[in-house]
């Protein structure tokens, strides 16, 4: 699903260039369950920019469901996200002042959906099926993170994407939605990229991919 071959970013800073990933390079399976961890500063969010494609890499292939996406537009890129990729992010991206069923109808209308009942059979996959008319600041941390997860997942896609998903949640509500997480996983079979700082919520994953200064340091195979 994800072939990530001697990855290099760098960003220009003034006279000189600083590089964030220095030949990264990984595979992931498709319907795998995989963590990334490191310290800050490791390039965890610069890997998910560049497999999210809301980046390019400065060299290097990035190969996506067997597509170099590495020098893809803009646009093409765009399509991409919409298309093949969830995105689950810690601070949840909700829009305020619609429901929660608005909020995944609009993920939809993003992707190119059509049929809306997805998204109320989205919200009911992760236990919200009596909270759809319910605003963001109506519901807790845990619940904004269910309307999110439900969002991504809706579509359908390939790949999921999840940023520090339990980075604002208290340590019941982040089990809860790992739980969910998992289920949902095995479920639809989709691939599952998870970016975490915390070792509890990596070992609800296959594999976790530890990096140091924009490189792979280690893996270590979970189940």
């Amino acid at each position: 699903m994800i072939l990530l071959d001697r990855i290099v970013k760098s960003y220009p800073m003034g006279h000189r260039e600083l590089v964030v990933l220095q030949g990264l390079s990984f595979e992931i399976q498709k319907g795998e369950m995989v963590a990334i961890m490191g310290p800050s500063g490791s390039g965890k969010s610069t890997t998910l920019n560049v497999l999210g494609c809301l980046d390019t890499p400065t060299s290097g292939r990035y190969l996506l469901d067997g597509r170099d996406v590495s020098r893809l537009n803009r646009r093409e890129l765009a399509h991409v996200r919409a298309k093949k990729i969830g995105f689950v992010f810690q601070s949840y991206n909700l829009l305020p002042r619609i429901s929660a069923l608005d909020n995944v109808k609009l993920g939809l209308k993003y992707a190119g959906v059509r049929d809306m009942r997805l998204a109320r059979e989205a919200l009911a996959r992760v236990g919200l099926a009596d909270r759809v008319s319910h605003k963001p600041v109506e519901l807790s941390g845990g619940e904004q993170q269910r309307v999110a997860i439900a969002r991504a997942l809706a579509k359908k896609p390939p790949l999921i994407l999840a940023d520090e998903p339990t980075g604002n949640l208290d340590s019941r509500s982040s089990a809860d939605l790992m739980t969910i997480l998992t289920e949902l996983h095995s479920e639809q079979g989709n691939t599952l990229v998870m970016i975490t700082h915390e070792p509890e919520m990596a070992q609800y994953c296959e594999r976790i991919i530890h990096l140091m200064d924009g490189q792979v340091m280690r893996e270590e195979r979970i189940r």
